[in-house]
């Protein structure tokens, strides 16, 4: 084994240890009651809020780094989206998980393109083969379309595209265009719920919950983009 081979293995190596630690910290800390509990959630939100008021620009910060190396370590963007829309509502929420998570998932896609990329063509390479002539026609629309569409796991929707050597900045700008339809809907869901929180003692019920104009609204609008997803990926990916 060389020694480029020895580097690459030993920090691919510290990186998966660096992730079972955080998410043994992680799990230790929290449990499904932290996410469970209404007065719990409620309490929290309110330390949220005040936390934020205090310095909103400090807040905004330590939220987007935060969510850069959520998505290094754990590699999934869902609960970034409600997160960010519960504390900093639908429009800089928006902001901050579209950039977030569009930097944390081209660091992703660098350090896999450098560390991961034999494993990731041995894995993937034969199920997606029929995707690279379509990729090398235009790799920008063809990645922003990828994006878009989404149906694949955020970790492995990040380091598949070091099969088809998309160029890092085409990653970035077509991350950042392409998911920020998907990033709108889940931050205003996010966003929803804690309207509900300030304007409710206590959690009202499924329906009433289900039919709240700042819930069923983003719910519709996903439904939407997932019926625009599945005529788009038939259409560009599937044939």
């Amino acid at each position: 084994m060389n020694k480029e081979k020895k580097i690459k293995l030993f920090l691919g190596s510290t990186y998966i240890l660096i992730v079972f630690v955080f998410l043994w910290i992680f799990f230790n800390n929290f449990s499904i009651q932290d996410f469970s509990s209404f007065e719990l959630i409620k309490n929290n939100r309110n330390a949220l809020e005040e936390l934020k008021n205090r310095n909103i620009l400090i807040s905004c910060t330590i939220f987007f780094i935060a969510t850069i190396i959520w998505v290094l370590l754990l590699g999934f963007g869902s609960p970034i989206l409600l997160i960010s829309g519960f504390i900093f509502g639908k429009w800089l929420g928006t902001f901050l998980a579209v950039f977030g998570l569009s930097i944390g998932a081209t660091l992703l896609y660098i350090f896999a393109n450098y560390f991961l990329k034999d494993i990731v063509n041995q894995k993937f390479s034969s199920k997606f083969i029929n995707l690279n002539n379509k990729f090398k026609k235009n790799e920008f629309i063809f990645f922003l379309i990828y994006r878009f569409v989404g149906g694949i796991p955020f970790f492995i929707s990040n380091i598949l595209p070091t099969i088809f050597n998309v160029k890092i900045g085409n990653f970035f700008f077509g991350s950042l265009i392409g998911m920020t339809p998907q990033i709108f809907i889940g931050v205003s869901l996010g966003s929803g719920f804690n309207k509900i929180l300030e304007e409710n003692s206590n959690l009202p019920n499924f329906l009433d919950l289900l039919f709240t104009p700042d819930i069923y609204l983003p719910i519709l609008g996903l439904i939407i983009l997932v019926f625009f997803g599945l005529v788009l990926r038939k259409k560009f990916i599937i044939n």
